[in-house]
């Protein structure tokens, strides 16, 4: 069960989502289908950035298909869960841009015009993705390596990824009665004492 600043990522259907996906894989994301990012705030409520503009909606409109949540994952304390939660709901209103995605692109791509980086680095617009990074970010939590305005859905989904899986590898070095274990990924991650 999610709590208050947990985000959630799921899917889109239909063309959008298609062209989502295709619009990470360009991105260096790969082809997954999870192609659309959300904060849960609370009272079956999320936070979600749509074609409309950011908005407060019900979490069960995603009842109907599967949601990986970083419940549990990324550890966060009352007062982070607070300045994620009023992040998000201050950015209600905040216009949606597609074109993010070809700017994101056009960066991974080595494209860096002047143009290209203030369309994406400006907090004027913002994909679904960019709203969950800059909410973290706002509470001290970068959710990845990636400033917030290349933060693409397929991003968040590779560093839960990431993280399920340091932690199922923890719980079972934790069974095995070893005490401490080092994970080589990006650099090297010392999960510490575990016991």
């Amino acid at each position: 069960m999610p709590q208050p600043g947990d985000f959630g990522l799921t899917s889109i259907k239909g063309g959008v989502g298609f062209l989502i996906r295709v619009g990470q894989w360009l991105n260096g994301d790969g082809f997954r289908d999870y192609e659309h990012a959300f904060i849960y705030v609370g009272d079956g409520k999320i936070v979600e950035a749509e074609p409309g503009g950011a908005l407060l909606s019900d979490l069960d409109e995603y009842s109907d298909r599967p949601v990986m949540w970083s419940t549990g994952l990324i550890p966060l304390t009352d007062e982070q869960r607070n300045l994620i939660v009023q992040s998000a709901l201050a950015q209600i209103g905040t216009p949606y841009s597609f074109l993010d995605y070809l700017a994101i692109a056009l960066y991974r791509l080595g494209i860096k015009h002047p143009g290209v980086a203030k369309r994406v680095e400006s907090s004027k617009h913002l994909i679904c993705s960019q709203l969950v990074a800059l909410d973290y970010d706002h509470a001290g939590l970068p959710v990845t390596d990636f400033p917030p305005y290349l933060v693409t859905p397929g991003k968040l989904l590779n560093h839960l990824l990431r993280l399920k899986g340091y932690a199922k590898l923890a719980k079972q070095v934790q069974h095995s009665g070893r005490n401490s274990l080092n994970i080589q990924a990006a650099g090297d991650i010392n999960i510490g004492r575990i016991r």
